[in-house]
């Protein structure tokens, strides 16, 4: 589906073999975060897109998807292929898909 430019997914629609970019905050992503994603906050994506990760698409995803919304439209608009994750790392959880907390602390999403 596509709004405003850019294109959406839902989680349980995200393929197994894909590049996931969390641009939720640093504190937010030490609570807890997909096994497998990549962080680069949404606060320091200007000056660190030469640390995005190979990928096409890049499925980028936040706590609820806007921030995600925001990112994706950016990253689209300076030629990257990106496509935000709805619902975010709270939809996630509800279906109950892995979490990790880099502190060893039992994982949740803030």
């Amino acid at each position: 589906m596509t709004q405003l430019g850019s294109a959406e997914i839902t989680i349980s629609e995200l393929p197994t073999e894909r590049v996931l970019l969390d641009v939720r905050e640093n504190d937010e992503w030490a609570a807890g975060h997909a096994p497998d994603a990549v962080h680069i906050p949404m606060s320091e994506l200007a000056e660190r897109l030469d640390d995005l990760p190979d990928g096409s698409p890049l499925y980028v995803i936040c706590r609820s998807g806007g921030r995600s919304e925001r990112v994706t439209q950016y990253l689209n608009a300076n030629g990257w292929d990106a496509v935000n994750v709805l619902d975010g790392m709270s939809g996630w959880i509800r279906l109950g898909l892995p979490l990790v907390a880099d502190s060893g602390a039992t994982p949740e999403v803030i």
